[in-house]
């Protein structure tokens, strides 16, 4: 099968985007790629509307732990690339990473600040879901071919 481009995602806690970006990739570029996601700090738990939306796609999330990016960076592992899915300046708190060979924002709304009623809210995280697959296949299509062209840290 061959090394696997190494993804990080992060966000604020880890509760949502992160979580539904690793899913993403990790299901789609199964072939090439292998994600992981951290919290600039540790959340309470996947945010029930993660939860929810993902189901909807046939990904459970709800098992998911909830990582620290500081435990990661303080581990020493390797990205390839950092995608951060959180706005910019949560994003610029982000460690670099040994290895990283690409830090990346995706600034996508904030499933856990959503207000309203429940049917409200996971109307909006269905289309902040639907956003960050949608990215997720375009860094696919974009950059599965990558690591054998560019010599990238990738890892078994």
């Amino acid at each position: 099968m061959g090394n696997k481009i190494r993804v990080l995602f992060i966000c604020g806690q880890n509760t949502a985007r992160s979580q539904i970006g690793e899913a993403f990739m990790n299901l789609l570029g199964e072939e090439r790629f292998e994600a992981e996601s951290a919290g600039l700090e540790r959340g309470p738990g996947i945010n029930p509307l993660a939860v929810a939306v993902m189901k909807e796609v046939g990904i459970d999330i709800s098992g998911n732990p909830v990582n620290s990016i500081m435990e990661f960076f303080e581990e020493g592992r390797a990205y390839d690339y950092v995608i951060a899915v959180c706005d910019e300046a949560k994003a610029a708190r982000c460690p670099i990473f040994p290895g990283q060979h690409e830090k990346i924002n995706w600034p996508f709304d904030d499933i856990g600040a959503f207000e309203g009623e429940w049917d409200e809210r996971l109307a909006r995280a269905r289309v902040v879901r639907d956003q960050i697959r949608g990215a997720v296949e375009n860094f696919i299509k974009e950059h599965g071919t990558r690591g054998q062209e560019e010599g990238l840290n990738v890892m078994a």
